[in-house]
């Protein structure tokens, strides 16, 4: 593997690509692949990665990517969406 990161470095530096274009690129790359190992849970991903949830969060937001598309969308109803709760004493009568 280092072999390869070698080449590609070397490869990047040949084509003019600048150190802060390539670590952007390096960062997107890797977490975007830990999100999509995660489902694109944050929390989780964050945890893998070493950093807190929101500093993840953060990093997303600068870096633009959309981490929606990893999300299965089985997101919970909101709490007023909900079915009530019946009352079991009610339900005696």
């Amino acid at each position: 593997m280092k072999d390869q990161l070698e080449a590609l470095v070397a490869q990047m530096h040949s084509s003019g690509i600048l150190y802060s274009e390539a670590v952007r690129e390096f960062k997107k790359r890797f977490i975007m692949n830990v999100l999509q190992q995660n489902r694109g849970n944050q929390c989780k991903a964050a945890r893998e990665l070493g950093m807190h949830r929101n500093t993840l969060s953060r990093t997303v937001a600068e870096l633009k990517l959309d981490v929606r598309q990893l999300r299965d969308g089985g997101r919970r109803p909101v709490r007023s969406e909900k079915p009530a709760v019946l009352d079991k004493q009610k339900l005696v009568r």
